[in-house]
């Protein structure tokens, strides 16, 4: 059976705003408010400590504000995220990072009503998916296939960081066409868009799914759903076309990794 609690984290530098929320809270069966932060430095010290479901997170704080508290946690270890703003312009901005949803201030009851039941229906869609991956795992040790070798156990990136200015969004990796080393950062090719994130290729290549991405050439890794075509050029290398039409070079150090049969 999923656990449909919710541990809940309120980040505010706004007394009366961490009222309302905690307040609004108070009725919610299987609700617990772990603690209540002033500020993001103290946000991050609480969501490092204390791992909550959830996190109710003021846009606009002093010293560090929302933004640089997922920035602090990191995207991968950073709980589902509600924004609370005063703004609108930063609203949107939420959805850009693909935070589970916003609440503007003042509170709307039946807004905040909404955004809660809407994090609750997703956090229990990705505990099931958990559960899921671990009964998956038992059956790989105890069911009928437990004379196989064990796979390892791995965590792929599925999201990344991306700073704009003095903005920051996340970018699925899934939506990611190709990437290109790009000195001491990685560019990525969001079909016309294009990203920069700080890092090697190499050090990205470890990260990502292998069996989703692959290198092709020591400057190019790309997803191998969006390739169309591969097809011999010279010297023993390949063009890869993608869906959208874009040529990259395979390189015949990496063809084998692209090219070897599907099991």
């Amino acid at each position: 059976m999923v656990d449909d609690r919710v541990r809940v984290l309120i980040a505010d530098d706004e007394p009366l705003a961490r009222d309302c929320i905690r307040l609004a809270l108070k009725d919610e069966v299987g609700v617990e408010i772990l603690a209540e932060c002033a500020d993001g430095a103290e946000a991050v010290t609480a969501i490092r400590d204390l791992a909550p479901d959830l996190v109710f997170l003021d846009v606009q704080m002093p010293t560090l504000d929302g933004f640089g508290v997922v920035e602090a946690i990191g995207p991968d270890n950073m709980p589902p995220v509600v924004f609370v703003t005063a703004y609108d312009t930063h609203a949107l901005g939420a959805f850009t990072l693909h935070a589970i949803d916003y609440v503007l201030k003042p509170f709307d009851d039946r807004r905040f009503r909404d955004t809660l039941g809407h994090a609750r229906r997703q956090l229990r869609r990705e505990r099931e998916s958990e559960l899921g991956r671990r009964l998956a795992a038992v059956l790989r040790e105890y069911g009928p296939a437990r004379d196989r070798p064990a796979e390892p156990a791995t965590s792929h990136a599925t999201r990344m960081l991306v700073r704009r200015g003095d903005r920051m969004k996340f970018v699925q990796t899934e939506a990611v066409d190709w990437f290109e080393s790009a000195g001491n950062y990685v560019r990525l090719h969001v079909g016309s868009e294009t990203e920069l994130v700080r890092g090697t290729l190499s050090g990205l290549a470890d990260q990502l799914d292998p069996t989703r991405f692959v290198r092709i050439h020591r400057s190019t890794i790309v997803n191998v759903s969006r390739i169309r075509e591969v097809q011999p050029w010279f010297g023993g290398d390949y063009t890869a076309t993608l869906v959208d039409g874009t040529e990259l070079r395979v390189s015949r150090h990496y063809r084998d990794a692209l090219l070897k049969p599907v099991s």
